[in-house]
Parts: C-alpha cells; structure tokens; sequence
C-alpha cells in the first residue's frame, strides 16, 4: 500500500514502514514536510513489525515511486546496500525510533546530557568501614567508585579501632591513580594517610582543628554541633590566620531529626538546609561541601531523584563538592546518580531552564512518556495480520495479544495466557514458546505496575541502569507461531 501527498515540489522522499507503525509515520512525517519543505510518499509493506524488515525481503516487496528523490527505510534494517543497487536515488537508514526523524532531518537536537558534559561540582565516595575490608576488596570498590564517576575517593575508618596498615593502603591507591580523603578524628590515622598521599581530611573542629597545621593538606570544616555555627566560624578564623586549605560543612541532617518545629523554628533536614544558606553568606568566597549520604541512605526512597534535588541545591549555592556513600540498597548507584546529576543541574543552572527533556538516564522507575495505540488499531491490526506472530502490548492498564484475527486481553497475565491456550490445541504452545511469552508478559506487566513503555523483545528502560536485550523474536520467530482455531 502506497499513499501520496498532493504537492509536487521538487524534494519528495519516500517513506518505508510496516503496518504497526503506518499512523504515527504519517503523523510525523507530515509535520516535517512543511517544517523542512518536501513532499513525501510512505510504503506501507505487507508486514506488521518494520524491525522483521531484511533488505532482500524489502527488495522484493517495495515500489519506489519515479518522483521519488531519496529513500528513508527503517533504522533497523541496517546495510542498505543490496537495496542501493536497485535504484538510483539515494536510500539512507532512518533512525530506529521515528520520534527521532526530526533530528535525522536536521533539527537542532535538544540538549542532551551524558557523561562528556562539563559540571563543577565533585563527588567524594566514601568506602564506609574500609579498615574491615580486605585490601584487594577495598582496591576493587575504590577502582569501581572512580570508574563510576567519583573524583576522590573517602577512607572511612572505624572509631575506636586504629587502622594501623592505612599508609600502605592510601599509598597504593595513590599510586593507581586515586585521589584520597580520610575520614578520621584520630589524629594519628590522618598523620599516616596524608605522609602516604591523602590529600583531604574528614573532618576538624574546634577542638580537632590544631593538628590540621602540619598536615600540610585541605580540611572539611565542621561545627562543633550541627546547630552552632559561630563554632565554625571560630575555627574557619583560626585555619584561614594560619593558611590551611579548607571547604565548610554544616552537617545535612536526615529527614525528623531534632524534633518538631517549635514557633517557627526549623529543626533536622530544613533547618541544615538553611544553614548551608546562612554559611554560604557568611562565607561567599570559601569551598563548601555537602554531605548528601546522610539523606539518601537514611530516607526510604530510591536515591536517584534526592540526588538530583541535592545537587541542585549545591549547584546554586555554589557548593562545589559532596560527599556519597552507596551502603543501603536503594542508593547502590548513588555515584553514578550523582554523576549525571551534576551535569544535568550544571546544564540548567548555566542556562536558567528547568532540568527537563534533557536527559532520562535518571528517569528509571518510570518512563518520561508512553506511546499507546487506540484499542481500534490493535483491532484492525489482529484484522490484518496474516502471519504467524503474537504481538503484545502494555496499555490503558491491559496486557494485550494479538495474532491474526485474535485480540485477547487482560489485566492478568495468567488469565491472558488461559485465553491463549483455550484457542490453541497442546502441541502449538510448546515449552521454548510458553518460556517466550511468559517471560515477555512479565516484562510487559512491570511496564504496567510502573507506568513503563512496553516494547516487545526490547528491554524495558531503566535510565543508566538499563541492560539491552537479544532480539529473540527476530532470531527465533518460530516461537510465534499461531494457535490453532477451535472448530
């Protein structure tokens, strides 16, 4: 099936696509044409799926109109060039997801954050209790805590047991490469850290700080209680006459600590929020530091999203580091969060715009938009299709299947597969195809629980956690094949 636009100007492309995705081509396409001045012809191939497309498959099945000036075939399809020498306009791959054909005709792209976008804001990764670990284990983590983005990395000793091997640890990590922090009141540890490399200690106070002098390296600045800030001021003085390096940190509490707010008074996380505030009035000039962990490993809420609103704040405060730790098993990524949080906040602060439909690698519970199709065109696809492939979809809070003249749903994915066997006899739903669609109902009831794009043999999008998977029903359709209709 062919269909033609009208106008005859000069540029006319011709579309490639399958049945599934025919509508919202034509949506797209014809918002293009007038943005970017062509007319346009869309093949619409015998075929549900554009993916299942093979260029010798579409040789045989396409027409390409002579008006046609250039070819645009589906992303997944490849190498073009068996189809190139059919004809003699150019053909070119299209992107794989037609959303994308904007960019692909040479609209500016939207910004886009990922890993190679600057930011000013450093992560410390703290190794909580490192003395207990085994060197080669606490080596791995360090390693790892880089590669994921950390810019240096905390030694967190255990109070009330010296670490007596922590130069020769602190010196091996320098010498991979690492920049190190120790975080110690132990005077004596601290020594040991920096005369083998460390070049930050956590933390000083008021009655810690006078050691600072000799270690010859940057401190963290804390007052002597979370609430006193005249004791930070009192030691900032003392280190400032005396030409230490420092960053001020005015202790983040955790969400209800400190009681109820009394006469307008603040206590616990609000209260430490304003006193970041506070200090960095009083301080415009000094180095900052925010240690985030204490919210994220101590609210039950996965920690992507606290993340971002933390290093949004220490963004427009120009705070230009904090400290992570990734214990708890809802912040088993904070670094990693933490790095694409700081690009993004970085990107929107400089150019005064919300961090949004920049980046999705932290959307990973659920998926910034869903695409679902009418329940009609899932009916007039069941009414068309001739092969013998179940397509499913996730949708208006139904599992659905769809063969050729079958369009079964519901919201259990037990009783959808009951549907399925009462129109299939034994032998059509063998071992190796019940394993297939079990598996892919799973994924597409996730994608219901959660608000999630379902796409079939894709995986399902988990931000900068997602892990793609095999195309199995392009390798292996003979799991598809379709059930026997009861006489």
């Amino acid at each position: 099936m062919t269909e033609r636009t009208t106008d005859t100007k000069q540029r006319h492309v011709y579309f490639v696509t399958g049945k599934l995705a025919a509508s919202a081509l034509r949506d797209e396409v014809e918002k293009l044409s007038q943005q970017f001045d062509f007319v346009f012809t869309i093949g619409v191939m015998p075929i549900t799926v554009a993916a299942l497309m093979t260029p010798k498959w579409l040789g045989k099945h396409w027409s390409v109109p002579p008006e046609a000036t250039e070819v645009i075939v589906p992303g997944f399809l490849g190498d073009v060039t068996e189809l190139q020498s059919t004809v003699k306009v150019p053909v070119r791959v299209g992107p794989k997801d037609l959303r994308l054909l904007p960019e692909f005709f040479g609209a500016k792209p939207m910004a886009s954050i990922d890993r190679t976008c600057p930011y000013d804001i450093e992560i410390i990764a703290e190794i909580n209790h490192a003395p207990q670990l085994k060197r080669d284990a606490l080596i791995s983590q360090a390693l790892q805590l880089q590669a994921d983005g950390a810019n240096c990395i905390d030694l967190g000793c255990s109070p009330g047991m010296r670490w007596h091997d922590v130069a020769a640890v602190v010196r091996d990590l320098v010498q991979m490469g690492l920049r190190i922090s120790i975080d110690s009141f132990d005077a004596w540890e601290v020594q040991q850290a920096v005369s083998a490399g460390a070049s930050l200690v956590l933390s000083v106070q008021s009655e810690t700080c006078a050691a600072a002098v000799d270690w010859g390296c940057e401190v963290v600045v804390i007052p002597d209680t979370p609430d006193d800030l005249n004791s930070l001021e009192a030691t900032v003085a003392w280190l400032d006459r005396r030409g230490v390096p420092m960053r001020l940190d005015p202790i983040l509490e955790p969400i209800g600590t400190g009681g109820p707010a009394v006469a307008g008074k603040a206590f616990g996380f609000t209260a430490s929020l304003q006193r970041y505030i506070e200090v960095r009035r009083r301080f415009p000039d000094h180095a900052m530091m925010m240690g985030i962990g204490n919210l994220t490993e101590l609210t039950d809420v996965d920690s992507a999203g606290v993340n971002v609103v933390l290093l949004g704040i220490c963004q427009e405060l120009s705070i230009g580091s904090v400290l992570t730790t990734q214990v708890i098993n809802w912040a088993r990524t904070a670094v990693r969060e933490c790095d694409i949080a700081r690009r993004l906040v970085y990107h929107a602060v400089r150019n005064g715009i919300p961090p949004k439909r920049l980046c999705d690698a932290l959307v990973m519970l659920r998926d910034p938009k869903l695409r679902p199709f009418s329940s009609q065109t899932l009916d007039d696809l069941a009414d068309q299709l001739k092969d013998n492939n179940y397509r499913l979809f996730a949708q208006d809070g139904r599992l659905h299947l769809v063969s050729a003249a079958v369009h079964l749903q519901d919201a259990d994915p037990f009783a959808l597969f009951d549907q399925l066997l009462q129109l299939s006899q034994s032998d059509n739903v063998d071992p190796n195809h019940a394993f297939y669609l079990g598996f892919e109902l799973a994924k597409a009831m996730a994608a219901l629980t959660l608000g999630k794009q379902y796409e079939q043999d894709q995986a399902l999008s988990w931000g900068c956690l997602t892990v793609p998977e095999k195309l199995h029903r392009l390798q292996r359709g003979n799991r598809h094949r379709q059930p026997k209709k009861q006489n």
